[in-house]
């Protein structure tokens, strides 16, 4: 605690679930936080709300898959914030669930920009001022379905979380001379989230849940706590890693 008194963050995607949660952690231990949403303008307003008093926090909407939106997102956010420490790439969706034979070059499509595209514009716009910071921190949101595959009809939502672990380790040794350090965690199974409400059966989250060493579903704040860690570790020597959270099932 207290490490990430007075620094800056931006989290895309905290209007809900993770990113919510993420918020709400870094505000409860002193961050500054711009909050981007899409389409959770009410959830990010209340995330806003666990601001405790002397920490600030506003909220930004872009679509991420756009350069100019993404941009336009990064330069308010270190208006408001003064500069930038910490970025948090969080959004991204499954979309939905397709199998190989009912994949369509669109849908294929979409699932990078919302994904992958939105990562890399956000983190390219944001690099100079990560960088004037001189010791920061980037933290990507990956997924378990990037280390095994995941489940039935997730291959293009698989395929570039993947794409998100390489992309945490190359940008990694990218960054690395600018004092940027850039890590990701990986999750699991975390119930209490629209993602898992809109796209995981009763059925299939207790046949995972079986699974699980730890015999429990994770919830948002067990991500949450990581990447605040994660985050905090701006002069640390942690940077091209991948945290699994996942009570188990899987490491590195």
């Amino acid at each position: 605690m207290g490490r990430l008194q007075g620094k800056r963050a931006l989290v895309t995607g905290g209007g809900q679930g993770l990113g919510r949660a993420i918020v709400e952690e870094l505000l409860r231990q002193g961050c500054d936080v711009a909050i981007h949403y899409h389409k959770s303008a009410e959830g990010a307003e209340a995330a806003k709300l666990a601001a405790p008093p002397g920490v600030r926090a506003a909220c930004f909407a872009a679509d991420l898959t756009q350069s100019a939106e993404a941009q336009a997102l990064v330069e308010q956010s270190v208006a408001f914030l003064g500069g930038l420490d910490i970025l948090v790439n969080n959004a991204g969706d499954l979309i939905g669930r397709r199998r190989l034979e009912e994949l369509d070059l669109a849908f294929w499509q979409r699932t990078i920009e919302v994904n992958l595209t939105s990562t890399m514009l956000v983190t390219q716009h944001a690099t100079p001022y990560l960088a004037a910071a001189e010791q920061s921190s980037i933290v990507n949101l990956a997924s378990l379905a990037g280390r095994m595959g995941g489940h039935g009809g997730s291959l293009a939502y698989s395929s570039v979380k993947g794409a998100i672990l390489t992309w945490t380790r190359s940008l990694a040794k990218e960054l690395g001379g600018r004092g940027i350090r850039v890590n990701a965690v990986a999750p699991g199974l975390i119930l209490g989230t629209a993602f898992h409400n809109t796209h995981t059966t009763a059925e299939s989250a207790a046949a995972t849940i079986a699974t699980i060493p730890l015999a429990r579903a994770g919830t948002p704040e067990d991500v949450a706590r990581a990447v605040a860690f994660l985050a905090s570790e701006y002069d640390g020597f942690i940077t091209g890693a991948t945290l699994d959270i996942n009570g188990g099932v899987f490491g590195s």
